[in-house]
Parts: structure tokens; C-alpha cells; sequence
């Protein structure tokens, strides 16, 4: 995090398809090694997988499956006369839609490799799921939530 001031935020284009900046976040997000169109493949195939289980706009069913995933609470670091303190705050938009996206790419890859062979058979499990209101990324969600919740004592220590 920069002490000298605010970072500039870059600007992305949307994807080439689904027209959808958050479409271009998990693609630049899932990508290894630098190769975007292997990444690409491999994401707009799990939307057509998604696109046959559930006969709706993947765009659509992707953007319900982050809703459920994103956090709106979590806690920070904060010290305090010697003892580091969970402090919950809530989640700016820019990090919930991060965050999200984040936790839905490594959800996807901690995915057993036998019963799900490619990386687009594991993504689209894994939205699913999400819309469902189960899988990885939405029990870290919770998981995040529940701990800002246990540490609802320490918010008057918020800067």
C-alpha cells in the first residue's frame, strides 16, 4: 500500500464477448505464465457449460454467483499498545469485487482433479455452486464474515 498517496487505477477494457469488465478481472486473474487467449478459451468454455446446466446468460449467472461470494465485512491488523487486534470493517467496492474473484479462481483450482479433468469443467462447477449458495468461495465468504462478527468487540479500535 503506497504511504506517498493514491495509486492510480488502471483502466480495463472489457471482454471481447460478453462485453463485461468483471469477465476481463477473472480472465487476467486465472491466467498462468502470461497466456491470456489459453486462459480465455478455457473461461468462455465454462460459460457455455454454464450456459447448458442452467439455460440462462452465463454473464448473468456468473455476475448472481459473485453476488454471493462477495464480502461485505471482513477484519484488518490493527495495533494497539503492543497487541495486534481483528478489527471487522467493511469492504470497499473495489476489494469485494476482488476479493470475490480471487476466492473463486482458487476455489476452482483446489478442485479434485478426478472428477473435473479441465480448468473450464472446474470453474463451472464452481459458479454453480455459488449460485447454489455452497462451494469454496462462498464458505470462505462466510468464513470471513463469521470472523468480523466474533470480533465485533474490538470496533471502536476502527481508524
Amino acid at each position: 500500500m503506497s504511504r506517498k498517496g493514491f495509486v492510480k487505477v488502471r483502466k480495463i477494457e472489457p471482454d471481447p464477448i460478453y462485453l463485461d469488465i468483471l469477465v476481463t478481472k477473472l480472465i487476467n486473474r486465472s491466467m498462468k505464465d502470461g497466456k491470456k487467449s489459453v486462459t480465455q478459451k478455457q473461461i468462455y468454455k465454462a460459460f457455455e457449460i454454464v450456459k447448458e446446466k442452467t439455460k440462462e446468460d452465463p454473464d448473468k449467472v456468473f455476475n448472481k454467483a459473485l453476488d454471493n461470494i462477495r464480502p461485505t465485512m471482513e477484519v484488518r491488523s490493527r495495533r494497539v499498545g503492543g497487541a495486534a487486534y481483528q478489527v471487522p470493517m467493511t469492504v470497499r467496492g473495489s476489494r469485494r469485487d476482488s476479493l470475490a474473484i480471487r476466492w473463486l479462481v482458487n476455489a476452482t483450482r483446489l478442485r479434485d482433479s478426478k472428477e473435473y479433468k479441465t480448468f473450464a469443467e472446474k470453474l463451472a462447477a464452481e459458479i454453480l455452486d455459488a449460485i447454489k449458495g455452497d462451494g469454496a468461495a462462498v464458505k470462505k465468504k462466510t468464513d470471513s464474515e463469521r470472523m468480523a462478527e466474533a470480533n465485533r468487540a474490538f470496533a471502536h479500535f476502527r481508524w
